[in-house]
């Protein structure tokens, strides 16, 4: 059965301006956690990943970004009647280390856009991240939300995810790595600047 996805009301006072974001205002969403919570929300999803160059985009990568979307916005996305209204533009694939070459992920995350035009290479962002509770009774979330999370209100009911303004990390690159994501995909930026990007990128996973 699948979970439900589940986006907290914003605890700031004043609310952060992209919690919930405007409707007519140009931003681009990340969304990204573990595999496993994703496997909750779409439980009988493929992973095409066995490929030296996986397909673009993942079938998961349009699914989480449609129910991101209709969560922030409430209304389910247009593209065919509003020009602009979601595109996916990237995905993060976060590759499990073995000792041999085997193709598997244990993180995925998507990057998609409202309203932002073509030639806005630098937009603004709003940085999610899906919360695993189930695999450590809450330990983590307790550790690093601002706020308590009661494991007996999402497990096996729903899944977390928390906006970066309701988070005890700040972000500060968020801007910067989601947005050079997305020029690495479209080929707008070198090698060397990748590389950088893949470091700050597992940095921003692994510490809080």
């Amino acid at each position: 059965m699948a979970l439900e996805l589940y986006i907290p009301p914003c605890i700031r006072n004043p609310v952060d301006p992209h919690h919930p974001p405007p409707p007519n205002k140009p931003l681009r969403i990340q969304i990204e956690g573990p595999l496993v919570a994703i496997e909750r929300l779409f439980p009988k999803i493929q992973w095409h990943v066995r490929d030296v160059e996986p397909e673009f985009p993942q079938p998961a990568g349009p699914k989480l970004a449609e129910l991101t979307y209709s969560l922030l916005y409430g209304r389910n996305a247009s593209p065919d009647v509003i020009r602009g209204d979601l595109v996916v533009r990237h995905e993060y694939l976060g590759w499990i280390m073995h000792p041999k070459p085997v193709q598997e992920i244990d993180y995925y995350g998507v990057t998609f856009d409202h309203l932002v035009p073509p030639d806005d290479y630098d937009p603004e962002v709003l940085q999610i991240n899906i919360i695993e509770i189930e695999d450590d009774n809450g330990v983590y979330a307790n550790t690093y939300m601002p706020f308590h999370v009661d494991v007996a209100e999402y497990a096996g009911k729903r899944v977390l995810a928390v906006p970066r303004c309701c988070q005890k990390r700040k972000g500060t690159t968020d801007r910067r790595r989601v947005n050079e994501g997305v020029d690495r995909k479209e080929g707008r930026i070198t090698v060397k600047h990748e590389e950088i990007d893949v470091t700050e990128k597992n940095d921003a996973v692994n510490t809080p």
